[in-house]
């Protein structure tokens, strides 16, 4: 059984329809599902090449009697190779259709699909993602060349239209009883040819180049961000659009803060007395410090936010807080002074009295040996 969709239900026509029927009903699809109006989309690809094939099929009176007498085995088993393996086919064998739809964007020499996407990455510090910045980024790319504009013809030269499909990018084999469109040899499908060749792109059209821009990013953006910059990417000649450019922000980690969306997490040491009596101490922002109060009686983990000290919010209005955690510090050392006061203070809170130690505290000693 094959897991093909019935070609009349990916059209949305009935098995009666008449050839005016099939063609409005693809052409309403292909407005639809076109890869210039859904770029990125894989899924609107395949159902674009799914219904170009269901229309191939269709159109064609006797494709269309082997379908409806032995399903897709039918063109199948007759040479038919069945569907397109990219948008570029599609677009040559239906120039025609896609001139009316798309304004000659499918006729012979052109293609509609677009031109290959780029990525590169961006650096930035917290401070940067924070406020925002511009950027240089340099990078490779194919562009249009500058010597024969994208044509792919020598100075003085031009494109012919090409003798073996004369134009139409497809020719035509016999085969039994059935007549197969194949993609030109000649000409690739384009329906032209170059006889003097540019010697800058060999007849290509296109240049590999080193390319530079400043991006702006903007304030409050995360690690793993992407900025699309439409039409920046690899270069195409002959009328496909561009690529896009597709930036993806990296932001250094910043060993004072750890980041949660908008907010800013910072750890705070304190010792047991500031814990106890409270205090004002100093904590690290993005771009200085502040001040916090310590509560009297502050407990270990609790935490205070200072309102409006962490990022900007990038999908909405507002900055987000810096949040400290504070963390109570155990003196690893005490000399005899500090462990009698200690001891005293024990015995005041009718706390039982701790072992006694030797030499100063246990810690003392400890280190010593």
């Amino acid at each position: 059984m094959s897991d093909k969709r019935d070609y009349y239900e990916i059209l949305a026509v009935a098995r009666t329809a008449d050839a005016a029927e099939l063609k409005r009903a693809y052409r309403k699809l292909a407005m639809e599902l076109h890869p210039d109006r859904n770029p990125d989309n894989p899924e609107a690809e395949a159902k674009f090449k799914e219904a170009s094939e269901a229309y191939q099929v269709l159109s064609d009176a006797e494709k269309r009697a082997l379908y409806d007498r032995f399903g897709h085995e039918g063109p199948r088993g007759a040479g038919f190779g069945g569907g397109f393996s990219n948008v570029g086919d599609v677009f040559s064998a239906f120039s025609d259709i896609f001139g009316d739809i798309f304004g000659g964007g499918g006729g012979p020499g052109r293609t509609a699909g677009r031109a290959a996407d780029l990525e590169t990455q961006i650096e930035l510090t917290l401070l940067e993602a924070a406020q925002g910045v511009t950027k240089e980024v340099r990078f490779s790319r194919r562009a249009v060349c500058h010597g024969c504009k994208g044509t792919g013809a020598a100075s003085g030269s031009g494109r012919e239209r090409c003798p073996q499909c004369r134009g139409r990018g497809q020719v035509v084999h016999s085969q039994g009883f059935l007549m197969i469109s194949t993609t030109c040899p000649m000409c690739r499908g384009e329906g032209e040819i170059v006889r003097s060749p540019c010697t800058a792109c060999t007849g290509s059209g296109i240049e590999m180049v080193e390319d530079q821009l400043e991006v702006t990013i903007p304030a409050g953006v995360d690690d793993g961000s992407t900025l699309r910059l439409s039409g920046r990417g690899e270069a195409a000649a002959r009328g496909r659009r561009a690529g896009n450019l597709y930036v993806v922000i990296r932001v250094t980690p910043d060993p004072r803060f750890e980041r949660d969306g908008a907010d800013l997490h910072t750890e705070v040491p304190i010792t047991f007395p500031q814990a106890v009596l409270g205090d004002k101490v100093k904590v690290p922002t993005l771009d200085g410090e502040t001040e916090i109060v310590v509560k009297p009686g502050t407990q270990p983990g609790e935490t205070v936010a200072v309102r409006g000290s962490g990022l900007p919010k990038l999908q909405e209005r507002g900055t987000g807080d810096l949040i400290a955690h504070f963390r109570l510090v155990v003196p690893s050392e005490l000399n005899r002074e500090q462990e009698q006061h200690l001891r005293a203070f024990a015995q005041a809170g009718g706390e039982p009295e701790p072992a006694p130690s030797e030499r100063g505290g246990f810690f003392r000693r400890k280190k010593k040996n």
